[in-house]
C-alpha cells in the first residue's frame, strides 16, 4: 500500500532496531555456504530459499522435526518449566498467545529456541486478532455493514502495527465463514450471509494485515478460517455437522476462502466441524485435492484448536495414533494444542504408517513460513519494547470512524432522530454504560477501562446543553446460571430486584423528552460455542422496553449484539432502532455522533432479520422453487409458512439514512452481450434530502434460465457514494464476465447463453431493474 494510506491511519511504524541472530543460529547457518551471505536470507530468490530449507532439513532429527509441527501456549508471563524444556529441545514449532502475553513474554520463549536449541530454529507467534488488538474496532459483522472496503482495510492495518508491536507474526482471521443461521454464535466474527461481500472484505482485511513483503516489522501473516464449510452447521448449533451438495459448497461457501488464496493468504486453518461426513481436519479432498492441486496453495494449514484429537470423538479415529495419522495425511501440516502429533508420529514413521516425505512436506512448510516471515534473519524483529500500550491514544481515531460507519439505522418514525443535545434524555438499560460488553467476542489485549460507554460519549457529546439521566433497568438476562456454560461467562448482573430495577427506569423515563434504550446480548452470548434458540431480548430486557413504549415518550432503541436478532415486536414498540453491533473502543462516541446528528448514519445490514427463528434458513440469494412465494399476492400451495408474515423484518443490504437517496432505473451499455464482453451498468443517484450523506448502491444479477436454477438475485458489485443535499451523481457499476458464471451440475464453473435481469438499488428488496441478453 502507498505511504498516504500508512498516513491516513497513523500507522508510521515506529522505528524498530534489527534483530541480531543468536551465536548458536548463525553458526548453524554458516554451514549452508551456497547460500551466501545471511543478512540477505530474506532477499534470496526462491532456489537459495529451498537452498536453505534443505541445508536446514537435512540436519533435523525426527523429533526436531516432529516438533516444528506443534503449536503450543503462549500464557502470560513466565512459562511452565515443562514447555521451557521442551522449546529448548527443539519440540515446539510456533505458539498461540494469550491476549494479555507481551513481547517480554514471548521474546523470553524465543530466546530458548533461538539460543538454546540445538538448530536455533525460532518459533512462530499468533493469536486471535479478529477485530482489532489494543484498539478495539466493531466485530466483523459490523465492520461489513459500512460496506467500506476502504474502511475495514484501515482498520485492519491498525490492528497489525498493534500486534506486531506485542510480537505476534500471524493472527487467527480473517474468519471467511458464510453464515445464513443467526442461531450460531460465530456468525458474530465473519462478514455475513453473502459470498461475494464476504470475499470482497476478506481480501481488504488481508491487504491491511498483511505486507507485501512478509518480513517487513509490521505485517502480519493472516491465516483465514474456518476450512470449509463451519458457517453452515446444522441447526446453528456450534461444532455439528454441515452436510450439503458440492455444488452448493463451490458456489456459495468456497468463494471467499478462494479469493483470499487469490489475495495472497499465508495460512488457513482448518474448520472444528465436519463436511459431509468428513471431519475438516482429515479431509483429504478439502487440503489435498482442492486446496493444494487445484487452487495451488503455497502456504501453511494449521488444525484448529485440539482439532486432531477431536477426530476420534467425531469418529474417524480409534485412538490418537489414528488422528495424528489421519490429519498429517489428509493435509494438516500444523497441530494446535497438539499431543497426538508429538507422541504418535515417531512411531508412525518407523512403522511405515506415515512416509518420511509426508512428514518433511509439512515440516519443509513451516520452515518456509518462518523463512518468509523473516524470522531466520532477524527472529527477535517484532519483539522489541512493549508498544501497544502506546498505541491505543493513536488509532482512536480510525476506530470511531469505523464504528460509526458500521452503524445501521433500521427504523425512524417520524424523523425521531436525529436528537437535540438540548433535550432532557432517559438513557436506560443494562447495556448503556457497558464497556467490558461494547468490546464483543475475541476482543485481544481490549481493556473495559479504555472504552468508550454509550452513557460517557452521550454525556460528552451534550457537553451540558442538556440533562442526561440513567438507570440499568433490568439485567442483560434473567437467569445468569444459563451463561455458565458459555466460554465467556462474563455478564454484569444486578443483584435488585427486578420490579425496584423497572421502578427506577419509569421514573427516570418520565422526566424525559426521548429514551434511548440500550438492549441486547452480553458479549458472551455471540461467541464460539454460543449458540441459540430464541433470538429475541431476554425476558426482562423485553418487558422493560414494553414498559418504557407504554409510557407513551418516543423510545430510541439501540440494539448492542453479535447476531441479527428476532424483534417484530420490539421494532414495533420503538419509534426508532438503531443497530451497533459490538462497536469497540470508540463504541459510545461512535453510537453517540450518529444520535445527535454530527453524524448520518450510512451502514447496510450485511445480513437478513427474521420476524422469529420459525422462518430461519431465510436470505436474500434463496432458489425461486416451482411456487415461489409472492408477498405482494399471497396464495395457497406457495413456499412459505402460513403462520407468520414469511418476508423478512429487514432485508439484506437494508439501512437507513437521516437524508433520502434516490437511484434511478439502470442503463446497460449494451442489452446483448457478447462472450468476453464487461456490461456497464449506468445509474444516476440523488440525494433528495435536507442534508449530506453517505450510502450504498448494490447491484445485484438474476440468470433467468439456465441448466441448473439460479438464486433470485445476487450480489455482484457495489460502491459507496456521498452527496450533498440535492446534489446527483453518474456511477457506472461493471460486470465481468466471470460474474454471470456458477456451477454447473459438473461441477465446474461455467457461463451458458441467455436472458439475465440487472437489478440495482439501496437493498435487496427495492431495486430497480433492466434486461440483457448474453449471446452464445
Amino acid at each position: 500500500m502507498s505511504g498516504k494510506f500508512d498516513q491516513e491511519v497513523n500507522g508510521m511504524t515506529p522505528p524498530r532496531k534489527r534483530a541480531t541472530r543468536s551465536p548458536a543460529l548463525t553458526a548453524m547457518l554458516m554451514l549452508c555456504a551456497a547460500i551466501g551471505p545471511v543478512t540477505a536470507l530474506a532477499n534470496k530468490p526462491d532456489a537459495q530459499q529451498k537452498t536453505f530449507i534443505d541445508n536446514l532439513l537435512s540436519q533435523m532429527t525426527l523429533q526436531e522435526k516432529i516438533g516444528q509441527l506443534r503449536m503450543e501456549y503462549a500464557a502470560q508471563g513466565d512459562a511452565p518449566q515443562d514447555m521451557n524444556t521442551a522449546i529448548a529441545a527443539g519440540n515446539v514449532g510456533a505458539m498461540f498467545t494469550h491476549p494479555a502475553a507481551n513481547s517480554t513474554d514471548l521474546r523470553r520463549l524465543q530466546a530458548m529456541a533461538v539460543e538454546r536449541s540445538r538448530l536455533g530454529i525460532p518459533l512462530f507467534f499468533a493469536g486471535d486478532v479478529i477485530h482489532g488488538r489494543r484498539t478495539i474496532f466493531p466485530i466483523n459483522l459490523g465492520q461489513a455493514s459500512s460496506w467500506d472496503l476502504r474502511a475495514v482495510e484501515k482498520s485492519a492495518r491498525v490492528a497489525a502495527i498493534e500486534a506486531t508491536n506485542d510480537g505476534l507474526d500471524m493472527t487467527f482471521a480473517p474468519v471467511l465463514d458464510v453464515s445464513r443461521d443467526p442461531r450460531w454464535g460465530r456468525i458474530s466474527e465473519g462478514y455475513g450471509e453473502d459470498t461475494h461481500l464476504a470475499s470482497r472484505m476478506g481480501e481488504a482485511a488481508i491487504r491491511g494485515l498483511q505486507r507485501p513483503h512478509l518480513a517487513a516489522p509490521d505485517s502480519l501473516m493472516v491465516c483465514i478460517k474456518h476450512f470449509a464449510g463451519y458457517g453452515a452447521v446444522e441447526g446453528g448449533r456450534d461444532y455439528n455437522t454441515a452436510d450439503m451438495s458440492e455444488q452448493r459448497l463451490h458456489q456459495d461457501y468456497l468463494p471467499p476462502f478462494k479469493a483470499a488464496i487469490e489475495a495472497k493468504a499465508g495460512a488457513v486453518m482448518t474448520a472444528l466441524s465436519s463436511l459431509n461426513g468428513i471431519p475438516a481436519t482429515a479431509n483429504g479432498w478439502l487440503l489435498k485435492d482442492l486446496l493444494r492441486t487445484q487452487w495451488q496453495f503455497k502456504g501453511l494449514v494449521i488444525s484448529d484448536h485440539g482439532a486432531v484429537a477431536e477426530l476420534i470423538d467425531h469418529g474417524v479415529a480409534r485412538d490418537g495414533t489414528q488422528a495424528a495419522k489421519a490429519a498429517l495425511t489428509a493435509g494438516t501440516q500444523m497441530s494446535m494444542s497438539d499431543r497426538h502429533y508429538r507422541d504418535q508420529l515417531a512411531g508412525l514413521i518407523k512403522q511405515g504408517q506415515v512416509s518420511e516425505a509426508e512428514l518433511d512436506g509439512a515440516v519443509r512448510q513451516v520452515l518456509t513460513t518462518k523463512y518468509e516471515l523473516g524470522l531466520f534473519d532477524a527472529p527477535y524483529q517484532r519483539l522489541g519494547a512493549d508498544a501497544a500500550s502506546e498505541q491505543i491514544g493513536q488509532h482512536r481515531a480510525q476506530a470511531r470512524d469505523m464504528a460509526r460507519r458500521s452503524l445501521v439505522l433500521l427504523k425512524n418514525r417520524n424523523r425521531t432522530l436525529p436528537l437535540h443535545k438540548s433535550m432532557n434524555i432517559a438513557l436506560i438499560g443494562p447495556l448503556a454504560d457497558n464497556a467490558a460488553d461494547m468490546l464483543g467476542s475475541w476482543y485481544a489485549n481490549g481493556r473495559p477501562e479504555e472504552v468508550v460507554t454509550l452513557r460517557s460519549g452521550m454525556h460528552q457529546a451534550q457537553a451540558g446543553k442538556g440533562r442526561l439521566r440513567y438507570a440499568k433497568g433490568a439485567n442483560i438476562i434473567d437467569d445468569p446460571s444459563a451463561l455458565m456454560l458459555l466460554a465467556d461467562k462474563h455478564v454484569d448482573i444486578d443483584p435488585s430486584p427486578p420490579a425496584a430495577m423497572l421502578k427506577q427506569a419509569l421514573a427516570v423515563a418520565r422526566q424525559a423528552d426521548v429514551i434511548v434504550a440500550v438492549l441486547g446480548e452480553a458479549r458472551g452470548m455471540s461467541h464460539e460455542g454460543a449458540s441459540r434458540t430464541e433470538l429475541g431480548l431476554p425476558g426482562g430486557q423485553r418487558a422493560l422496553l414494553k414498559a418504557l413504549s407504554d409510557t407513551g415518550i418516543p423510545v430510541v432503541l439501540v440494539l448492542m449484539n453479535g447476531r441479527p436478532l428476532a424483534l417484530d415486536d420490539e421494532t414495533k414498540w420503538a419509534d426508532a432502532v438503531l443497530e451497533t453491533w459490538y462497536s469497540g473502543s470508540e463504541g459510545g462516541n461512535a453510537i453517540a455522533d450518529v444520535l445527535f446528528g454530527d453524524y448520518n448514519p450510512s451502514g447496510k445490514l450485511p445480513v437478513t432479520f427474521v420476524r422469529n427463528v420459525g422462518q430461519i434458513p431465510l436470505y436474500y440469494n434463496h432458489l425461486n422453487t416451482g411456487r415461489p412465494f409472492d408477498a405482494i399476492n399471497p396464495a395457497p400451495y406457495r413456499s412459505r409458512h402460513f403462520d407468520v408474515d414469511d418476508t423478512p423484518l429487514f432485508p439484506f443490504g437494508f439501512g437507513l439514512s437521516y437524508t433520502q437517496f434516490d437511484v434511478s432505473a439502470p442503463r446497460l451499455s449494451t442489452d446483448r452481450l457478447r462472450p468476453g464482453e464487461r456490461l456497464k451498468v449506468r445509474v444516476t443517484v440523488t440525494n433528495q434530502g435536507p442534508l449530506a450523506g453517505e450510502t450504498t448502491v448494490q447491484l445485484y444479477l438474476r440468470d433467468l434460465s439456465a441448466s441448473v436454477s439460479r438464486p433470485v438475485k445476487e450480489l455482484k458489485g457495489f460502491q459507496n457514494i456521498f452527496l450533498e443535499p440535492g446534489a446527483a451523481r453518474d456511477l457506472t457499476l461493471e460486470i465481468a464476465p466471470t460474474a454471470l458464471a456458477f456451477v454447473d451440475r459438473n461441477l465446474q464453473w461455467v457461463t451458458e447463453p441467455g436472458n439475465f435481469e440487472v437489478m440495482v438499488g439501496l437493498d435487496s428488496h427495492h431495486v430497480k431493474t433492466a434486461t440483457f441478453e448474453r449471446l452464445p
